[in-house]
């Protein structure tokens, strides 16, 4: 069964990004759909995936990594954090293939990529 999978790096520790809250959406013609929520486990991945089966369709898609929360767990930052939510727009061309959209964070930058 194909699938959505997601995880996150905290590159600022060196550790997985634990209990980031991560919200994913489908990007219809005329509405944002709220697929999923999920707040990551110690290894900085969702328990189960974020999509998958007939829940899991070609189109454009939307995460949301609510990453300034967390980092305002772990740093001493009391300011407005420069990045808060992290958001990644990435379209599904083929249902039939695995995605995988991990995004590596600092609290000053990020990065993602698709992986498999």
């Amino acid at each position: 069964m194909t699938k959505l999978t997601t995880h996150v790096l905290d590159i600022y520790s060196g550790k997985p990004g634990q209990g980031i809250k991560v919200d994913l959406f489908y990007i219809g013609t005329y509405e944002k759909k709220k697929l999923n929520t999920v707040v990551l486990n110690n290894d900085g991945r969702a328990d189960k995936p974020l999509a998958e089966g007939k829940n899991f369709l070609e189109g454009k898609y939307e995460l949301v990594f609510y990453v300034g929360d967390y980092f305002k767990k772990i740093t001493d930052t009391k300011n407005i954090p420069f990045l808060d939510d992290v958001v990644i727009r990435f379209g599904i061309s083929n249902s039939k293939e695995n995605y995988h959209v991990p995004l590596l964070v600092s609290p000053w930058s990020y990065s993602t990529y698709r992986g498999s």
